[in-house]
């Protein structure tokens, strides 16, 4: 008689097409952790973006007005680039939705 279930590779007794799931599992959640660090970093990408766009708006710093604006373009830029390579399109066209200004808003106030 043929013995069905083998040695894993922590020692313990498991089907063959357990191991295999478990391995699936594994790359899934490396996939996961990979992009929850993403989202971690995109996050904090638009807090920098929100913060710019507040410091546009505040009086005293008028006289820099164009050097935030362009580090402005350039979080944006970033943050574009990073949600494709990174397929992270459904956060940004949420972020976009939420804040309401887009870099067109941006070219208009330079």
């Amino acid at each position: 008689m043929k013995n069905e279930s083998h040695r894993g590779r922590r020692g313990g007794r498991c089907e063959e097409g357990n191991e295999q799931e478990g391995k699936h599992d594994l790359r899934r959640g490396a996939k996961t952790f990979r992009r929850g660090r993403a989202l971690a970093f995109y996050e904090m990408m638009n807090t920098k973006s929100t913060s710019l766009k507040k410091q546009l708006e505040t009086p005293e710093l008028q006289s820099i007005n164009p050097v935030l604006v362009g580090e402005l373009k350039a979080v944006e830029m970033l943050m574009d680039e990073f949600a494709q390579l990174f397929e992270l399109v459904e956060v940004e066209e949420s972020q976009a939705s939420e804040t309401g200004i887009e870099s067109q808003d941006l070219e208009t106030k330079q």
